[in-house]
């Protein structure tokens, strides 16, 4: 057998140019990488910015992933994975939703934060329509649109499906015919289903409170808000002209609403934002989007987050809020502690008793 050597291929200078594809870089390194290095963490790869990887990602990607943790609060002090930290890598999904997740038993919007997360982890249940049926997409889509955003509008369609799946007349046929009708797709929202199954199953397995569906209340779309805020914080814009320009707080990119938003079809364009993605490939647009307060943003991020946002005028205006707000919050803590020594004053606790605090 002869020895292993090297093989050159020469192509023509024009075949190069014109018939060649560019090569396409690996999908590491231009992916968030965030739930990777979640990964690698639960799996107790100490390390990994030295791994062997195929392509490896930049330094300045494993840092900012690290970061994020840190600011969802999935690392301790030493920089390992805490308690929090390890119950959101039960969850196949990426962190900030698994801490949206999470963060809806505190809030009591489990049953609609399950809905969320399965919708906008299965691929988009939005067909493009074809050439001529734009118009009717748009109003067989508007059936489904909430006032709230896109993300209480993905509810909408789910329960619609799972209405029509119900049906006493249903069949598999007819469920394909129901989503054909709405231009939606049905092997889509059938792996929605399949994906909340599996998320429900998890947070049984790890014994978490699962609260009651109320889907529709104004109490409960308030919880809803509070619960994707707690994880995607870092998913704000603001429009800064009034004609659906949005400027990211993080690293100020200017994106327009993607055509699927609800928004597009009521054409009603919110000021502030909370998003579920940037997509670049998509003519810069942030894809399922809903209406926030500047107000609820202030009470749930963290300080320590806030305070690394670069310099710009969305700041400014939220700085401003959270200085209205520091003492209002000031108050209710003087007032909360007068009424604890009030309380220990009347109901002295003896050494043998233990209260639990939840952090």
């Amino acid at each position: 057998m002869s020895p292993s050597g090297k093989i050159f291929c020469l192509y023509p200078e024009e075949f190069t140019h014109k018939e060649m594809k560019a090569e396409i870089p690996a999908k590491v390194q231009e992916s968030n990488l965030t739930s990777l290095v979640l990964f690698l963490k639960r799996m107790d790869i100490a390390g990994f910015a030295h791994c062997d990887f195929i392509s490896s990602p930049a330094p300045e990607s494993l840092m900012q992933a690290l970061e994020d943790l840190d600011y969802l609060a999935a690392l301790d002090n030493d920089g390992n994975l805490s308690e929090f930290g390890i119950i959101m890598s039960e969850f196949p999904l990426d962190p900030q939703l698994s801490k949206s997740l999470l963060a809806s038993c505190e809030f009591e919007c489990v049953d609609e934060m399950l809905t969320i997360a399965a919708m906008v982890t299965a691929p988009s249940c939005f067909l493009l329509a074809p050439p001529g049926t734009e118009e009717i997409a748009r109003s067989r889509w508007r059936r489904f649109a909430h006032p709230a955003g896109d993300h209480c509008t993905l509810i909408n369609v789910f329960n619609a499906f799972r209405a029509a799946s119900a049906s006493p007349t249903h069949t598999e046929l007819s469920r394909e015919q129901w989503c054909c009708e709405c231009f939606l797709s049905c092997s889509a929202l059938s792996r929605a289903e399949m994906i909340r199954a599996e998320l429900l199953e998890t947070m049984k397995r790890i014994e978490l409170p699962i609260s009651a569906p109320a889907f529709g209340s104004e109490a409960n779309l308030l919880s809803i808000k509070k619960a994707l805020l707690s994880g995607y914080f870092m998913h704000i814009a603001r429009d800064v002209d009034g004609s659906g320009n949005y400027l990211m707080l993080t690293h100020k990119q200017v994106a327009q609403l993607h055509p699927f938003s609800s928004y597009c079809s009521t054409r009603r364009i919110p000021e502030w934002v909370l998003f579920h993605e940037f997509s670049i490939s998509e003519g810069n647009s942030i894809r399922v989007v809903s209406e926030i307060s500047p107000h609820l943003f202030a009470e749930l991020v963290p300080q320590y987050y806030f305070s690394n946002l670069p310099p710009s005028e969305s700041k400014e205006i939220l700085q401003e809020v959270i200085n209205h707000l520091a003492p209002v919050s000031a108050t209710r803590e003087e007032q909360k502690t007068a009424s604890d020594s009030k309380e220990n004053e009347e109901f002295p606790q003896t050494p043998t008793e233990q209260r639990c605090v939840i952090q």
